[in-house]
């Protein structure tokens, strides 16, 4: 009698036609028909007695949530041995326990021994217990399930291979769940081991490739195979240089080296990637996950079929280019390249760009007309997304002239010492700027971000991984593409990649051993969900631009509808817009207040009306639904306060911390202002509009930032730098600065070394 493992895998079931499985792990949430494996050490608990039930719950919770969803589920477990096992040691003890109590006392029960236990009785006692478990989860879901036992002889012979296959369809057709398990009480038994403690365990290694076999024997679209590992490694996991293997291609395995197999269970990892391989050979898509890892076996099937990078996902189509792992490591050895440059080589590659920038305008802006038209004829975006979307000669040239401000400024950003301490005679510490590693930006609709972001990264020596809108596509394409021309004068081409693969941003966020930081430059709701998807990285960014302006009653009629037009219509689309505009009551029924209002109509501003606005008006405009919104557009909310202390509460309550504004002539009220407000920004008799890393100077920014750690407001190269401390000593140790010891601590401040003129 031969085992699961000796079916040939390069035999293919007769009812099975060729098919093709799925190419991207995107494509997978179009799974029709799933197998879900659970394997020994899913369904088993710790201890290896009895079933893991909180985490057997959770699975039938996915499962049944999919089902519902109107796919047809399959699963096939294990699990019964170690039921059975739970059981017949509960009543072999208390069996024991009664005779010792009557022939010898309590005083002996600590020395009862349990008996080795047969693997076949115990799946015996353990299959109908487990069945009924299954039973009783499905049924809280409104799911029938249905119990299959198979033994290797039901695939040798044609006539129960038919049976078993018209059973399950007939099951699936009824919306049943079918639960398949070999039927370990008459298999025959392997070899004795000690796999589990006290039992000589039946192979349930096999169930790996009899989940391959039904998956294709049932023309299934997918097949996840959920064990105690987080996926296939290209060594052994939990060694030093072991990674997890994002997607493995056919004719991969001569770059894996395997390991030892699971806690419980024959079935390894080589034997899941065998059945895995077949599996795909067959037309089934396969992936193998952690199904026992806390934080993510509540969501780990449904993340699979989402398509969310969980686990190793086997395909048979090749990228054409790098993966996002090897472009997020091709970044960081780009970019410690690119620190070891000498500045003036820095410079020389931002001043090449910029160059680049108006000598390619032409081609720049083509393929930004396409993606102008592609987004025109989708009508997919919004006025002030389509607005970020274009490009223009002038931007061109804004961009250009930002860039080489960059190049001029960032002779000393890398390697510059900021403090310089003698700690002791010929012990003298420094403290000096380095880049951050990896930076993750991720933008939409801007393609004017691309060169700005890069610049900023080779100027601070940071690697850059880049993800942009697929609305900006064809522009973003030959933006990154001039950039790695301007990189490669210095042989740094690979320290600014382009992600153009099907990741999506969740999943990039989650590539903590590979990105540094993450800043995030788009909508509000974008960034909300970067900052919550971010699992160990840090994000740099603010989630809203609700910015104000403050008219006091000392505000001169000449500043205030300039600064107001400025901050609300110049570019009411960018997150340093006005969007609510504070008045001082006694302000109201003015001529001043009257030209601000006009002014609003003539740029045809649609105006909302603040609770205590609406309140002084007989007809008001619409009133506001929040005091919270971003219009990102010609419309802005109007309210009223009675001091600047109230403007000042009104900010704080209702703001984002980005940029607020105050007019006024009155220096004491404006002083009051500036001190008070809490945000990243805060001007007197200015518009919100300076708020930008090229208006301060910077060259340009990656972005504003409204966090209170690290860096605040636009954010240039100073923000994408860190600090490293090094210590110059000779032959010295702390035990020399005991109590008892030669030296003492002298902590002298030395004077810096002198800064680049330039």
């Amino acid at each position: 009698i031969r085992c699961w493992s000796n079916i040939p895998f390069i035999t293919m079931p007769l009812s099975r036609a060729h098919g093709k499985s799925f190419a991207h792990r995107s494509e997978l949430k179009h799974a029709k028909r799933i197998v879900v494996k659970l394997g020994s050490a899913v369904v088993t608990r710790g201890d290896e007695c009895g079933l893991a039930l909180g985490r057997l719950a959770s699975i039938v919770e996915q499962v049944s949530m999919l089902q519902n969803q109107g796919r047809e589920m399959m699963i096939v477990t294990s699990g019964a041995v170690a039921f059975g096992k739970q059981r017949l040691r509960h009543e072999i003890l208390l069996s024991q326990s009664v005779r010792q109590a009557l022939h010898s006392g309590q005083s002996q029960l600590k020395d009862m021994a349990i008996p080795v236990l047969e693997a076949r009785a115990c799946a015996a006692a353990g299959q109908s217990g487990l069945m009924a478990l299954y039973e009783a989860m499905f049924t809280q879901y409104s799911i029938c399930a249905a119990q299959i036992l198979v033994t290797n002889l039901d695939f040798h012979d044609e006539q129960k291979r038919r049976n078993l296959n018209g059973t399950l369809h007939e099951l699936l057709r009824m919306n049943i769940v079918p639960i398949i398990n070999t039927n370990d009480a008459v298999v025959p038994p392997p070899e004795p081991n000690s796999d589990l403690q006290g039992v000589n365990v039946i192979s349930v290694k096999d169930n790996d490739s009899l989940a391959a076999r039904l998956a294709v024997e049932m023309k299934t679209d997918l097949l996840i195979v959920l064990s105690d590992v987080e996926g296939l490694f290209d060594s052994p996991p939990g060694s030093d240089d072991a990674k997890l293997i994002d997607i493995f291609y056919p004719g991969d395995q001569q770059s894996v080296t395997f390991g030892t197999k699971s806690r419980v269970g024959m079935g390894g990892m080589e034997a899941k990637v065998k059945a895995a391989l077949w599996a795909l050979q067959g037309g089934t898509s396969v992936v193998i996950a952690n199904g026992t890892h806390p934080k993510i076996s509540g969501h780990v099937i449904t993340d699979i079929v989402e398509g969310k990078k969980v686990g190793t996902f086997f395909s048979e189509v090749k990228p054409a280019g790098p993966t996002v792992e090897q472009q997020a490591e091709m970044a960081r050895a780009g970019g410690r390249t690119l620190a070891a440059l000498q500045p003036e080589q820095r410079a020389e590659i931002i001043y090449r760009l910029a160059d680049l920038l108006t000598d390619q305008r032409e081609d720049i802006l083509l393929a930004n007309k396409k993606d102008l038209e592609e987004a025109e004829n989708k009508g997919r975006l919004a006025l002030p997304l389509l607005k970020r979307l274009s490009l223009s000669t002038s931007k061109l040239n804004s961009l250009a002239i930002g860039l080489r401000q960059i190049a001029a400024s960032s002779q000393d950003s890398v390697g510059r010492v900021i403090r310089r301490t003698r700690i002791a005679k010929d012990l003298d510490l420094e403290q000096v700027t380095v880049p951050i590693g990896v930076l993750l930006v991720i933008f939409e609709s801007r393609p004017d971000c691309l060169p700005q972001v890069s610049a900023l990264a080779i100027a601070s020596g940071n690697g850059l991984l880049l993800k942009g809108g697929k609305e900006a596509a064809h522009s973003n394409q030959i933006l990154h593409h001039l950039t790695q021309e301007a990189l490669s004068i210095h042989g740094v081409r690979d320290a600014v990649q382009l992600v153009n693969t099907r990741e999506e941003v969740e999943d990039l966020c989650r590539l903590d051993k590979l990105i540094d930081l993450i800043i995030p430059r788009g909508s509000s709701q974008l960034v909300r969900n970067i900052q919550k998807a971010a699992k160990g990285i840090p994000v740099m960014g603010h989630s809203e631009g609700i910015c104000h302006v403050y008219v006091d009653t000392d505000a001169s009629v000449e500043k205030v509808t300039r600064i107001i037009r400025d901050s609300k219509c110049e570019y009411p689309a960018a997150c340093n817009a006005l969007e609510t505009l504070l008045i001082h009551r006694d302000l109201l029924r003015t001529p001043l207040f009257d030209q601000i209002i006009d002014m609003l109509r003539v740029e045809q501003v649609k105006i909302h009306a603040g609770p205590k606005f609406a309140s002084y008006l007989t007809f008001s405009p619409s009133e506001v639904k929040s005091l919270r919104t971003e219009y990102g557009d010609l419309e802005c909310c109007i309210e009223v306060v009675d001091s600047v202390q109230e403007a000042v509460e009104h900010i704080h309550k209702y703001g984002s911390s980005h940029t607020d504004v105050i007019i006024t002539e009155n220096e004491k009220s404006a002083e009051f202002f500036l001190q008070h407000v809490d945000s990243a920004c805060v001007f007197w008799n200015a518009s919100t509009r300076f708020s930008d890393g090229y208006r301060f100077g910077l060259g340009a920014e990656v972005g504003i930032s409204t966090s209170r750690i690290h860096a605040r407001g636009p954010v240039g190269i100073e923000g994408l730098l860190t600090t490293k401390w090094l210590l110059r000593g000779n032959n010295h140790v702390v035990s020399d600065f005991s109590e008892h010891g030669s030296m003492k601590y002298l902590h002298e401040s030395l004077p810096l070394p002198q800064r680049n003129a330039s």
